[in-house]
């Protein structure tokens, strides 16, 4: 009797000891499976960050803008001292070279805006007044500060640089523009603005609508274009542009940088706007 009563403990033990084996087996595939689900949304949070989220640019970025500052630094010194450099009448008198109407037209063209100051301004404010209806605050600042920061350092370089601009002894001048010549005002405030534009089309914006197409090719067709229409049209010498670029790209990266940076932390962030909800769930990223 005590046998049986021993072997039915011993089989109750066994079959307690069981469950409780089962229950931390299924505990630990419980645990790693939501660890893998974890893991997996994870994964698909990540493949849904944007791209300069993604990668960590910091440290190239950081090289990248001082050899960009330390080049443009250089290229100030060097023009300071030499005024008139023969590169850079070589390479206006070989732009010049094509007389076409069509060329001369479209030169003209692509600097108009930035010979009309109204025009420019007008440019910026409408676009600042049309990103804060859209609630998009934070880009509409930046349009602002980049545009104004841009055009006070363009004048403080040329006012310490002080580099004549090109006389018609030496190359066409088909426009005269007065004030000094290193860095080009025109390259410098079209990379700010158009370039800044151009930004916000590609990480702000989404899908193929007409108007993104548009705003993309417009505003990088006058980034491109500007540099040479300057050097043809006989305002600036080839290293006023370089320079512009290489400054102007500079700011128009840090900027970027900021803009990111504050977006990231929500900074001046979308309010709950109907109509503005309704255009950023369709056309914001």
């Amino acid at each position: 009797m005590q046998q049986k009563q021993s072997n039915q403990d011993q089989k109750k033990q066994n079959m307690d000891a069981n469950a409780r084996n089962r229950a931390s087996i299924k505990e630990k595939i419980e645990e790693e499976t939501e660890g893998a689900v974890k893991e997996a949304r994870q994964e698909v949070v990540e493949a849904r960050r944007p791209w300069y989220q993604v990668v960590k640019w910091g440290r190239i970025l950081i090289v990248a803008y001082a050899v960009q500052f330390v080049l443009f630094g250089l290229l100030a010194w060097w023009v300071f001292y030499h005024p008139v450099i023969a590169i850079d009448v070589t390479i206006t008198r070989e732009f010049q070279e094509n007389q076409s109407p069509w060329l001369l037209s479209s030169m003209v063209a692509v600097s108009y805006i930035g010979n009309t100051s109204l025009l420019s301004l007008g440019l910026i404010i409408l676009t600042i007044v049309l990103l804060w209806i859209v609630d998009l605050r934070l880009e509409a600042v930046m349009v602002a500060a980049v545009s104004a920061v841009s055009s006070i350092l363009n004048w403080l370089i040329k006012y310490l640089v002080a580099r004549p601009r090109p006389t018609a002894s030496l190359v066409d001048v088909i426009q005269h523009a007065g004030g000094s010549s290193f860095p080009s005002g025109h390259v410098m405030s079209y990379v700010a603005f158009w370039g800044l534009l151009f930004s916000f089309g590609i990480i702000l914006f989404k899908g193929n609508h007409w108007w993104r197409s548009a705003l993309l090719i417009v505003s990088g067709l006058f980034v491109v274009l500007v540099g040479p229409s300057r050097i043809y049209l006989g305002d600036h010498w080839a290293s006023d542009v370089l320079g512009a670029y290489l400054i102007g790209g500079l700011l128009l990266g840090v900027s970027l940088w900021i803009y990111l940076y504050l977006k990231e932390r929500g900074v001046l962030a979308p309010r709950r706007s109907t109509w503005a909800k309704y255009f950023r769930e369709k056309y914001v990223k």
